[in-house]
């Protein structure tokens, strides 16, 4: 009985399978704009995350300046 053969390329991600699709689908300008706008949303969404913190600091430093007035 022989061994099956060891495959030599490996399975290609789902990411792989949606890239190949995509570059199917678009021109590569296309491609290009949808993901600068997907890199412009993260961004967005780390300067948000970003403000919500900074505001968290500004209120509990508020909070302690208040407190040490009374």
């Amino acid at each position: 009985m022989q061994a099956a053969p060891v495959r030599a390329t490996a399975i290609p991600s789902f990411t792989d399978a949606l890239r190949a699709v995509e570059s199917l689908l678009l021109s590569s300008g296309q491609r290009t704009a949808r993901r600068n706008a997907w890199t412009s949303v993260l961004e967005d969404r780390r300067r948000a995350k970003d403000r919500v913190e900074a505001q968290h600091v500004l209120e509990r430093v508020l909070e302690q300046s208040l407190l040490t007035r009374h």
